[in-house]
């Protein structure tokens, strides 16, 4: 059953069940402490010794008195009195006899109705009979602590009379349950349409963000679910270039793994059928094969790196360890990979050891990514730096070479996972290397960015690397 039908069914059981109570309720109440005797009731005993008296033409004698002394056995708190046309009592039950005059009757009832709710009135009721061309009267009388404390009288001519009564008695019934409705109602209807919108959320769905200014719960809920949103578009969106630079990735992949097994097989089928006119011929392409198989052998490892990235955040495990003894070993590792080739190294490490809290194997990965880099993009210029500095708080480290440079559109988006350059910086490689270093960084509470970048050639492209010198807890 949907809310709204509930809210329905509720809001009628309610004011069915309240009408019900407040009417059961009354007269339980009633009768429990709103004992004694209303009009009504005086009016029926008076009815009733009238249709005796009539009944039994008992209208003087032995029998009229046997009939009101019936009467005031029933009812003790009464007084019943007949009395002629002219005043003279026939017969008191309270034993008194005398004649009344105009103005002694008129006092039993000048002071009613204020005699109803007085604490010494009397209240007096008469009726009327006629027997044989007579009048005779019966005085019905009581004390007004004999009365119902509590009694309330409409005297209605028309129905149309009664609305005016019912209607005021009916609206400010109804009005708390009119309000409730409407509040609830309300409420639902701004459910529901959360409901709609929250079974439109997806990752490939057009979510839709609602517009809810109240501060309750539900216009909470509104909001944190505006966030949702948000950031699930946001998440779309990233995944969504996550997506266009793996099939990037791919294309780029097969293109990169192609020619080099092209290469392979051709060589290789040359070697097979000996189709090579000498010896260097033969040296030449067993070197080209050996050169193509590391070239594939690195494309997969750095897949490997994707794969292992993805299982894992690496962990960092950091220690005191000296930052200028590591940079002059991976220089030197460098030095010998270089050696015999035309490049320029100028490494400029302070003599004073500088010691660091850090992941040591991270750090060290970070900067061969960046010496990677360096070389592999811009060998062009024939040229490597590399440079450390301690200031107060941290230290800095710096990669320069003299290439092509980095475009102006692939400055912001250079160190972005599976982003490769277009342009002069395009080369071997899947477009993770600096993704790794600015991760590694962040992991030391670091920054690595791109300074200066060259748009033409000639100037040096500068990759700087800080680390604070304490960036995280040394590990008990």
């Amino acid at each position: 059953m949907k809310s709204r039908t509930k809210l329905w069914l509720v809001m009628l059981i309610g004011a069915a069940s309240s009408i019900v109570l407040f009417f059961t309720i009354s007269m339980v109440t009633g009768k429990a402490w709103n004992k004694g005797y209303d009009l009504n009731s005086l009016n029926a005993v008076s009815q009733g010794t009238l249709t005796s008296i009539e009944r039994q033409n008992a209208f003087s004698g032995t029998r009229l008195r046997a009939i009101l002394d019936e009467a005031h056995a029933r009812h003790p708190e009464l007084r019943l009195e007949w009395l002629a046309a002219d005043g003279s009592t026939l017969y008191d039950t309270s034993g008194q006899s005398h004649t009344y005059d105009f103005r002694q009757l008129a006092e039993r009832f000048v002071h009613m109705p204020n005699n109803l709710w007085s604490e010494d009135g009397v209240v007096t009721l008469v009726d009327t009979a006629e027997h044989g061309g007579q009048s005779y009267y019966l005085l019905v009388s009581l004390s007004s602590e004999a009365m119902k404390p509590g009694q309330i009288y409409f005297y209605l001519r028309t129905y149309q009379t009664l609305m005016a009564f019912a209607l005021p008695f009916l609206v400010a019934a109804l009005l708390p349950y009119g309000i409730s409705l409407w509040f609830f109602s309300s409420s639902d209807r701004r459910i529901r349409r959360l409901n709609t919108a929250l079974n439109r959320v997806g990752i490939r769905s057009d979510a839709v963000l609602l517009e809810d200014g109240s501060r309750d719960e539900i216009g909470q809920l509104t909001r944190h679910y505006n966030s949702m949103v948000e950031r699930i578009r946001s998440q779309a969106a990233q995944i969504g270039q996550f997506e266009n630079r793996r099939r990037l990735l791919l294309s780029n992949l097969s293109h990169d793994l192609r020619t080099p097994l092209t290469m392979i097989l051709g060589y290789a089928e040359t070697i097979r059928t000996g189709g090579y006119k000498d010896e260097n011929e033969l040296q030449t392409g067993a070197k080209i094969i050996l050169q193509r198989s590391r070239y594939m052998d690195k494309l997969l490892d750095q897949l490997l790196d994707i794969a292992r990235h993805e299982d894992h955040v690496p962990e960092l495990r950091p220690a005191r360890h000296n930052l200028s003894e590591l940079l002059r070993k991976i220089v030197a590792d460098y030095l010998l990979v270089l050696d015999g080739k035309p490049f320029e190294v100028a490494a400029d490490i302070p003599d004073d050891d500088i010691e660091v809290v850090f992941d040591a194997p991270l750090i060290e990965r970070a900067l061969r990514n960046l010496l990677d880099n360096a070389v592999r993009y811009g060998g062009d210029g024939q040229f490597l730096g590399v440079g450390l500095e301690e200031t107060a708080d941290e230290v800095r480290l710096t990669v320069r070479d003299r290439g092509k440079g980095v475009a102006v559109e692939d400055r912001e988006r250079i160190f972005e996972r599976f982003y490769r350059a277009d342009g002069g910086r395009k080369g071997e490689g899947l477009g993770i290397g600096l993704s790794i270093v600015k991760e590694i960084a962040e992991l030391h509470r670091g920054t690595v960015r791109l300074l200066a970048p060259a748009e033409d050639g000639g100037a040096e492209t500068v990759f700087e690397l800080r680390l604070p010198k304490t960036p995280v807890s040394l590990k008990a």
